[in-house]
């Protein structure tokens, strides 16, 4: 497959730029693989779609307010700085992206908040933006990270022209958000509710987090015609024993499944496979790239929202649901006027 296979228009597209007010009010499109059909229901809807024993893997990943707006030292000029990541928490490192990158230089101390409440050091040239930083802060990790709330803004997709808000740092997150340390939110996992949740193990069903560390990476436009040539930013991730001995009871049962919350808990859970076909514990940095054709080792089913044109997002659900099914959907969706992208709606494709 060349990256022109998944282009398509998105003039005239239903793209909100808030979420409902109502998580699990989104509306839910169920591709069924095997029958080849397409149904339309409300998220709320979903825990019929799910069996006694079958295993929802969800991502924990946490997004934090990750855009500061400063001043650079003497010239009091405007930067913002763009968190990545936490590059060694006992020295206060941070991977990060700057604007306007050609005035911020090795040595520029930077302020934050009124009153300089917040000040770094460049200490490095990453990228033709990026840049290493560190915070000359007096505290542990969890000191500084209170100190980014309260002075961070959340890092919404870029195609969102709004500026954030403080309900997105509760909106723009999932339920069940923990683990903190992501750039962008596992979109599909923002449709459940508590209540939902509750009324899925009410079934039986078993519910197991993953963690994986959403980067800026996830909006990176793929550059190359030929998709086998592009190169995923790493993430960091993470895999208890815990889930992986649930998600081995349900594949080695033959009769349960194992579900994926969002493109994100697909790349922790696909990473984790052993030769024999079973997940492992694990941690590390992952960049595996999920493209068609693909042999998906554990991933039975898979919910997940309607991606953008040319994303590595809508390259893992072609694989996953059949290229020419999953443009069909999509096709459909235009029609109904479903919302799409990170605030849209969503679909479960089993």
């Amino acid at each position: 497959m060349k990256l022109t296979n998944y282009r398509f228009d998105i003039e005239g597209l239903n793209i909100p730029d808030a979420p409902l007010e109502k998580r699990d009010d989104a509306r839910l499109m169920v591709l069924n693989r095997a029958e080849q059909t397409i149904e339309h229901t409300k998220f709320s809807e979903i825990h019929k779609y799910f069996n006694e024993g079958d295993v929802l893997v969800y991502n924990n990943t946490k997004v934090f307010p990750a855009r500061l707006h400063g001043k650079k030292e003497k010239t009091e000029a405007d930067i913002e700085v763009f968190l990545l990541r936490e590059l060694q928490p006992e020295n206060m490192l941070w991977d990060v992206l700057v604007e306007p990158a050609r005035k911020i230089r090795i040595g520029n101390k930077l302020y934050f908040g009124e009153e300089d409440e917040l000040m770094a050091e460049v200490v490095d040239n990453t990228t033709s933006r990026g840049r290493t930083i560190r915070f000359l802060f007096e505290g542990t990790s969890d000191e500084l990270y209170a100190r980014l709330d309260a002075l961070g803004k959340m890092p919404l997709p870029p195609y969102i022209e709004r500026e954030p808000v403080d309900e997105d740092k509760e909106r723009y997150q999932t339920v069940y958000a923990t683990e903190r340390g992501a750039v962008a939110a596992p979109s599909a996992g923002m449709h459940f509710t508590e209540e939902l949740i509750k009324k899925i193990e009410a079934k039986g069903v078993v519910t197991v987090p993953v963690t994986l560390h959403i980067g800026w990476g996830t909006f990176r436009n793929v550059e190359v015609e030929d998709i086998t040539k592009h190169r995923m930013d790493s993430e960091n991730y993470f895999i208890s024993k815990d889930t992986s001995d649930k998600i081995n009871v349900a594949l080695r049962s033959k009769k349960k499944k194992v579900v994926a919350i969002g493109t994100s808990s697909v790349r922790v859970i696909e990473t984790s496979v052993m030769a024999s076909g079973m997940s492992k514990m694990g941690t590390g940095w992952t960049d595996k790239f999920i493209y068609a054709p693909y042999d998906f080792k554990i991933t039975e089913a898979l919910v997940t929202n309607f991606h953008r044109p040319e994303s590595t997002l809508l390259m893992l659900s072609a694989a996953f649901a059949e290229y020419d099914f999953l443009m069909k959907a999509y096709e459909e969706a235009k029609k109904e006027n479903y919302r799409l992208f990170s605030f849209g709606d969503a679909m479960l494709i089993i």
